[in-house]
């Protein structure tokens, strides 16, 4: 039997862990990125315990604990300073068995890289599909004037997918989430600070600590889309957030004007009839863009890539379609579940009436006395997800290094 093979469109999280996933399965992978290099665009990502559990299936899940950061009590405030929820790692780590780490997306980027073989990822390669194929065609995917064949196509090309409009012609586009969104790697303050995500009007500002001793900070504000700040966006960070609580000012007087990203956010209008078609299975922000309130956008990514692999030993021959069904199966409810609770968390934070933001922090200081512990509980039956068959990798698995076939 000949080896099966793929070609995974998209060089993100869930491409990449897809194509790891993929290959450690024996097959023979070939990623193409439209960027000149494979760099992780983003800053920063809250690992939970979910993708920490899918990881463990690449043998990455323990390496990416050690860089746990999360040691004292934080949770939600006003931006004022004060608390209207707080929680600790030991309470997370009970609810969901493992901790929650943030991480830099270059670490985890690098991770999953350096655990494929040499030549899979081709840069400089916009891939869009030109065949879908189906039981007796393999599926194809054009890049420049080279044409791809493969058993299997993963597209992992974001929330402005190309791939999913040829699967699904007429499906309604990614809308604007209401907010734009920052996102900064900067030198820790002097003055240590509890973790926290912090509520105001319309706005919203985290600080998560980093395994190298950096900060993760990003904040987000409700304006119009497609806005860009004439005197740069560490000029509008300040006018937002200048007068929050620490360490707030001092995150902005260390941040790099050069180094702040800003992105609007979008959200899919709606869950698609299925994740698949034909020999092209979507994955990630092309097949479900959420707000990233829950912190489940790459999270899920990385679900969707192991869970594609664990059906993958079906994906030959006729048992495509029956394989690529049961991806859909497993993943469009709960992808679908997990968008709907990303948007409710995310008109919580895009309340700007006084009075509004006045009654959502009472209601949630009150919850909060009731059932302490509330930010955890926002993550019920999403961060407890185990992926199917063997959580941690079998060390009898395969590691070809073979790298993948040239183009025809």
């Amino acid at each position: 039997m000949s080896q099966p093979s793929a070609l995974v469109v998209g060089a993100g999280i869930g491409g990449l862990t897809a194509a790891l996933a993929l290959h450690r399965r024996g097959w023979r992978v070939t990623v193409l990125e439209r960027a000149p290099s494979v760099e992780a665009v983003g800053a920063g990502l809250g690992l939970t315990p979910n993708s920490l559990r899918a990881l463990d299936t690449l043998g990455l899940g323990d390496t990416l604990r050690a860089r746990r950061t999360w040691t004292q009590e934080g949770g939600l405030r006003t931006s004022s300073g004060r608390w209207l929820s707080r929680t600790d790692p030991e309470a997370a780590s009970r609810r969901f068995g493992g901790p929650l780490v943030p991480v830099h997306r270059a670490t985890l980027v690098s991770l999953l890289l350096s655990r494929l073989p040499e030549g899979t990822v081709v840069t400089g390669a916009t891939g869009r599909i030109d065949d879908i194929g189906d039981r007796g065609r393999p599926a194809a995917v054009r890049a420049g004037r080279s044409r791809w064949e493969a058993d299997l196509v993963v597209a992992a090309d974001g929330i402005h997918s190309t791939a999913r409009g040829v699967l699904f012609p007429g499906s309604p586009e990614p809308r604007y989430a209401g907010f734009t969104a920052w996102r900064m790697v900067v030198p820790a303050p002097e003055t240590g600070y509890p973790p926290h995500e912090t509520w105001g009007r319309g706005t919203l500002w985290g600080t998560q600590p980093l395994a190298d001793g950096s900060v993760y900070a990003y904040a987000a504000a409700t304006v119009p889309p497609g806005q860009r700040s004439p005197d740069g966006e560490l000029a509008e960070l300040r006018r937002l957030f200048g007068g929050w609580h620490a360490p707030v000012p001092a995150i902005l007087d260390a941040a790099v004007p050069e180094r702040i990203l800003r992105n609007d956010v979008y959200r899919s209008a709606g869950p698609l009839p299925a994740l698949h078609r034909g020999r092209v299975a979507l994955l990630g922000d092309a097949a479900h863009a959420m707000p990233p309130n829950l912190g489940q956008g790459g999270n899920q990514a990385v679900e969707d890539g192991v869970v594609l692999a664990h059906h993958a030993a079906a994906l030959s021959g006729s048992g495509v379609g029956e394989a690529l069904a049961a991806y859909t199966a497993d993943r469009l409810p709960r992808t679908t579940e997990v968008v709907r609770r990303s948007v409710r968390v995310a008109r919580l934070v895009t309340v700007t009436s006084l009075v509004g933001c006045l009654l959502r922090d009472g209601a949630m200081t009150a919850v909060n006395r009731i059932a302490p512990h509330l930010a955890l509980r926002a993550l019920d039956g999403i961060a407890d997800w185990s992926p199917p068959g063997h959580t941690y990798a079998s060390p009898s698995q395969r590691d070809s290094t073979a790298a993948p076939s040239p183009p025809n």
